[in-house]
């Protein structure tokens, strides 16, 4: 714990630093600023609260991020970055309590370039595609949630809406980073390529992604596809055939009618069927219907504009879930992230590893992705299902847990070299006793 007289003069400090309007210590302020979408995890929902903030400052600049973080370490007080706090898994929980970097307020785009825009990490992924369209081009990706902030998504997701033509963020996303590192003097160091690449997706446990460049292709003219299935098994059929279709589609997304029917209500989405729904380039709509109805689905609408296109995303990856659980009064259910050929070939085995097991499915880069949910029993029975998901040839990630999981080794190091002292989002890093482990090869 850190101690009241340096969370006191850290305060002091901030707010001759940012004004009055810069820091907060108001009990509701820090309460909301140290919790996520963890809910979404009935296990880690149990372990709540898992942290609270002594103080939340809100830096204006990238600039400003940097002096933040070299305040809190001259006082000693641990620093956990964060965005919208859309993130499922907890990693923008303060667990040792200290301070809530909240970056939301420093979301200039600094440049927009030919295949590239620069921006700082509280710009939203729904600002950064307005203003690459405003010079006819589009971001690589963006996350379901289209309102996450740039160094959100950087630090803590990893794919989404264009991810089948991309992979992960971390795979070519990222041109360049700023991140603010621990030290006595405010510190932006520059990185590029593979050196920019160590930093994504470490929940800022090595340091605080302050600017990023990411990468813009030429804009295509997007269209929201509706259709719907007799069954899901058709459905997969579209899934498996659709995601290879040129120009690649920006999203395929399916569920059975028991997900579909929790979703928001919508004419395009009738009860009783399966429903899939793309977002699929203006050229390759003709192909995309044949292969719809060749799969012995029927193409319910297609609806053009940004928002149309921004709400199928939110209607993807882990959105239904969320739905399936807002619309379930009585009922509690988790998920587990899973992946492979095997979710298509072998779904009734995938599905049957879970009483009553039901799968979201979206098209990815290298193989099918999805979740996997069904009611929630107790952790232990969540954890037994792992084994056998992989006996089937499914890939496995865990959205059960607060702590980084990619790269550890690699993470390790770099944090030994950024942040000796361990002042950067403390207890994300390292795998605690709860944690279930799978081989590489096992993981998503």
């Amino acid at each position: 714990m850190t101690s009241t007289e340096s969370i006191e003069a850290l305060r002091a400090e901030l707010v001759e630093l940012l004004g009055e309007r810069g820091v907060s210590a108001d009990l509701k302020t820090r309460e909301r600023a140290s919790v996520d979408e963890a809910t979404m995890s009935p296990i880690l929902s149990e372990q709540l609260p898992l942290g609270l903030a002594d103080l939340v400052a809100y830096p204006a600049d990238a600039e400003q991020i940097a002096v933040v973080v070299a305040a809190a370490t001259r006082h000693r007080v641990p620093v956990t970055a964060r965005g919208k706090g859309t993130g499922n898994y907890g990693q923008g929980i303060p667990l040792h309590g200290g301070l809530i970097l909240d970056t939301t307020r420093a979301r200039a785009v600094v440049e927009v370039g030919d295949g590239v825009i620069t921006a700082e990490a509280g710009a939203s992924l729904a600002f950064l595609e307005r203003a690459a369209d405003a010079s006819g081009q589009q971001v690589w990706m963006y996350p379901s949630t289209a309102q996450s902030t740039l160094g959100g998504f950087l630090s803590g997701g990893s794919g989404g809406t264009g991810s089948i033509a991309h992979g992960t963020n971390w795979e070519g996303f990222v041109v360049a980073l700023d991140v603010a590192l621990p030290g006595t003097e405010p510190a932006l160091v520059h990185v590029e390529g593979d050196d920019a690449r160590t930093f994504v997706h470490t929940y800022g446990t090595a340091g605080v992604i302050a600017r990023a460049t990411v990468r813009l292709e030429p804009a295509q003219d997007w269209r929201a596809v509706y259709a719907s299935f007799p069954t899901f098994e058709e459905a997969l059929g579209a899934v498996r055939t659709l995601r290879a279709i040129e120009p690649l589609p920006r999203l395929v997304s399916a569920d059975r009618a028991a997900v579909a029917e929790r979703l928001p209500a919508d004419p395009a989405i009738p009860a009783g069927r399966a429903s899939l729904r793309a977002i699929i380039d203006a050229v390759a709509l003709d192909a995309a219907s044949s292969l719809i109805s060749a799969a012995g689905g029927s193409v319910e609408d297609v609806r053009e504009g940004v928002q149309q296109t921004i709400k199928v995303s939110m209607l993807s990856y882990n959105h239904p879930i969320w739905w399936l659980k807002k619309n379930s009064p009585g009922k509690d259910y988790f998920h587990v992230e899973v992946g492979g050929e095997a979710l298509i070939d072998r779904i009734h085995e995938v599905e049957a590893v879970y009483p009553g097991g039901i799968l979201h499915i979206e098209a990815a880069h290298h193989f099918p992705i999805g979740m996997l949910v069904a009611e929630y029993t107790g952790a232990a029975d969540v954890y037994a299902g792992y084994a056998k998901l992989v006996e089937l040839g499914v890939r496995v990630h865990s959205p059960h847990q607060f702590y980084v999981d990619h790269g550890v080794e690699e993470l390790l190091a770099l944090k030994e070299r950024t942040d000796p002292d361990g002042l950067l989002n403390p207890g994300h890093l390292g795998v605690p006793e709860l944690a279930v482990t799978l081989p590489a090869q096992a993981k998503i």
